[in-house]
């Protein structure tokens, strides 16, 4: 271990770790969460959840797995830009979204699991055949969008650990780009799909025969703004540099996305006359109209502006829209499905310590593999060392 001021750089075969009070606030947390996922598993919903039959999907299932897997979208959004497209200029992020994008579809994974009734059955659909069900179709493309991601990673770890596998996972890389875009366009889309047998449940404004359409553009669009969010906290924690004009080509190919969403929205609304409703000032409605209005004419009128042109428009358009795919996607199951008026769900101090501790586990890992992984080139990298190199040349008596 090398101690530099409030820094602490932890060294264990070949792999390093800096300590900051930043990861030690997250490795609490982490602690906390798992804590409590210990407990849910051990006693079931009653104790540690807000659940009940009138609302059986809470915070875990409305933001863990629907909006996880959404802002988890960048991964197989750059795969196409850059890989199916050949935007070659966009090869700078391509490593940085698809971390992400692992790291998120591995915390829905374990949202989902944290959701199962008897979680200790989760292995029966990959050996009981539901091809009826959507839910069914889900597990299986996000289980196995997993693996490929996994296994796109190969080529990057094996670029330092096994690289005498180097060479084989390059030549089937081809192959796993595919499969990376064929099985989130099929989940994301089936996401939504989910909704569509709850047409007289769902609140009109929330429910569409296009909501699959829409989960699926939305997903891809929330990527670029998410890029631009991760993007930033890379440079400011790591000093990873991006060119503006980089983030912003990639802004604007989520925003022209955005612009046939929202209008695909509004024909909907046309064609099934519902446009009174959305200015009925309901709280429904108003939920509707603030998701329009932050989440997608805003980040719009940003990134088409001269303010867009710049790293504080850049992240105030990414900030701004996953918000608004956030309370989307919370407005979907909370105010859509919502059973009514005189039934109320909030979710529980167990339920938030679980996510907390989700997304805490998430930043650690992302920190870990960054500082032991080419994630952002070999110029970053070779910054990275120098300032290893730097923190061990302490004195003597402040090495432990």
């Amino acid at each position: 271990m090398i101690n530099s001021g409030s820094e602490k750089v932890f060294r264990i075969m070949g792999l390093q770790f800096t300590v900051t009070p930043t990861h030690g606030v997250l490795t609490v947390l982490t602690l906390i969460g798992v804590a409590c996922m210990l407990v849910r598993f051990f006693t079931g919903f009653g104790l540690v959840t807000n659940l009940s039959d009138e609302w059986p999907w809470g915070l875990w299932i409305g933001f863990d797995v629907m909006t996880g897997v959404a802002l988890a979208g960048g991964g197989y959004g750059m795969a196409i830009i850059a890989h199916i497209f050949h935007k070659k200029k966009y090869n700078s992020v391509v490593r940085g979204a698809l971390l992400t994008s692992l790291l998120g579809y591995i915390l829905v994974m374990a949202g989902l699991l944290l959701d199962i009734g008897r979680w200790y059955n989760c292995w029966v659909p990959f050996v009981s055949w539901g091809t009826s069900s959507v839910l069914f179709e889900i597990l299986w493309c996000l289980s196995l969008y997993t693996t490929v991601q996994v296994l796109e990673m190969g080529e990057i770890v094996t670029e330092r650990f096994g690289q005498r596998f180097h060479n084989a996972i390059k030549k089937i890389m081809p192959v796993l780009l595919i499969l990376g875009v064929i099985f989130p366009v099929l989940h994301q889309s089936s996401l939504g799909a989910l909704f569509l047998i709850a047409e007289t449940k769902m609140y009109p404004l929330y429910w569409s025969e296009y909501i699959p359409i829409f989960y699926l553009m939305s997903s891809f669009f929330v990527g670029p703004a998410v890029i631009c969010v991760e993007s930033s906290l890379a440079r400011r924690f790591y000093g990873h540099q991006i060119r503006i004009n980089t983030i912003h080509g990639l802004a604007v190919i989520g925003t022209r996305a955005m612009v046939i969403y929202f209008l695909l929205k509004w024909y909907d609304l046309y064609e099934r006359g519902l446009i009174d409703m959305a200015f009925s000032g309901t709280w429904e409605a108003n939920v509707f109209l603030t998701e329009m209005l932050i989440g997608i004419l805003i980040p719009i009128v940003i990134v088409y502006s001269r303010w867009g042109q710049t790293r504080g428009g850049l992240i105030t358009y990414g900030f701004l829209t996953s918000l608004g795919l956030v309370i989307n996607r919370l407005a979907t199951v909370f105010v859509g499905l919502s059973p009514g008026r005189d039934m109320t769900y909030f979710p529980s101090v167990w339920e938030l310590l679980v996510t907390l501790g989700l997304l805490s586990a998430g930043c650690l890992l992302y920190s870990f593999i960054v500082e032991n992984l080419n994630i952002f080139g070999k110029n970053h990298n070779e910054k990275l060392k120098r300032m290893s190199r730097m923190l061990m040349r302490v004195p003597k008596g402040k090495a432990s």
